[in-house]
């Protein structure tokens, strides 16, 4: 076996000292909270107990996270009403990229915890992206570099106005 020696890694993993996010501090919050910002905070859709909204820092075009509008980090902590529409948010969302960006496939799935990779642990959210064959090139393989070739803003108007205006 070889060892990838990243001492700098250790700095990085310090810094959550702390894994809790009050609502206050919490980005989805201030999402849920501020309906009229949408478009700046880029919200794609809201449902009866979730939210879509885009990914600041999207691994492809269109990446996607939906969120409970509670402030809970838990899977556990999902009512009934709430699971069924985050997987329906899923469904509709996974649609309306479809019918823009025509990808091949779709990676959806959630980082349940710190550990797992989770960048906001204490609000729980799922991942919708996007994928085509060949999405991974040399420049991704090489450089550590992913082309996105879709600005947020131009994602956020389109898949927003496919949401709303969609037959479900």
């Amino acid at each position: 076996m070889e060892i990838l020696w990243s001492p700098w890694r250790s700095k990085y993993i310090g810094s959550f000292k702390d894994d809790s996010i009050n609502s206050e501090g919490c980005f989805f919050c201030n999402a849920v909270n501020n309906p009229e910002k949408d478009e700046d905070l880029l919200v794609v859709a809201r449902f009866e107990y979730c939210f879509a909204i885009l990914n600041k820092f999207p691994y492809n075009n269109g990446h996607t996270l939906i969120a409970p509008l509670r402030h809970i980090g838990d899977l556990q902590d999902l009512s009934e009403v709430e699971m069924f529409d985050i997987i329906k948010a899923i469904k509709n969302v996974s649609a309306g990229l479809e019918s823009i960006y025509k990808p091949h496939g779709f990676n959806v799935g959630a980082n349940l915890g710190r550990a797992a990779g989770a960048g906001v642990p204490d609000h729980l959210h799922f991942h919708v992206i996007p994928r085509w064959n060949g999405d991974t090139s040399f420049t991704s393989t090489i450089s550590d570099t992913k082309v996105v070739s879709v600005s947020l803003e131009d994602t956020q108007r389109e898949l927003s106005y496919v949401l709303k205006n969609m037959k479900v």
